[in-house]
C-alpha cells in the first residue's frame, strides 16, 4: 500500500466513526417524526376540525419541500462544509418540530409541514 492509500483509508475509517453514529441517530429522528405525523393525526383531525383531505395534502406536502430543497441543501453542505450545515438542519428542524403544537389552521399545517423538510 502507498501511503495515499493509507491515508484515504485513515480518514474514511475515521469519517465512518464520528459521523455515521451521528447520521444514523438523526435518521431515527426524522424517521420516528414522519411517523408520529400519523398518529397524532387521531386526535389532531379532530380537535382542530381537519378532514383526511388537508390531512393527506398536509402529510404530502412535506416530500414536496423535500424534493425542491434537497439539490441547493447539498451545495450549499459542500460550500460550507458538513459540521455547520448539519447542525443547521438539526436545530432547524427541532425549531420547526416544536412549532407543530402551535397549529391552528390548514395553512399553518402546511407551511410549517413544507418547511420541516
Amino acid at each position: 500500500m502507498t501511503s495515499d492509500e493509507t491515508l484515504k483509508r485513515k480518514v474514511l475509517n475515521k469519517v465512518t466513526r464520528r459521523l455515521i453514529p451521528l447520521l444514523f441517530v438523526l435518521y431515527i429522528i426524522a424517521y420516528l417524526d414522519r411517523v408520529n405525523v400519523g398518529f397524532a393525526a387521531l386526535q389532531m383531525n379532530h380537535d382542530l376540525g381537519f378532514s383526511s383531505t388537508i390531512y393527506g395534502f398536509g402529510s404530502g406536502i412535506f416530500f414536496l419541500g423535500y424534493f425542491l430543497f434537497e439539490i441547493p441543501s447539498n451545495l450549499i453542505l459542500e460550500r460550507i462544509g458538513a459540521r455547520v450545515w448539519i447542525a443547521r438542519i438539526v436545530i432547524t428542524w427541532g425549531v420547526i418540530a416544536a412549532s407543530m403544537m402551535f397549529v391552528k389552521s390548514p395553512l399553518s399545517f402546511y407551511l410549517l409541514r413544507f418547511l420541516l423538510a
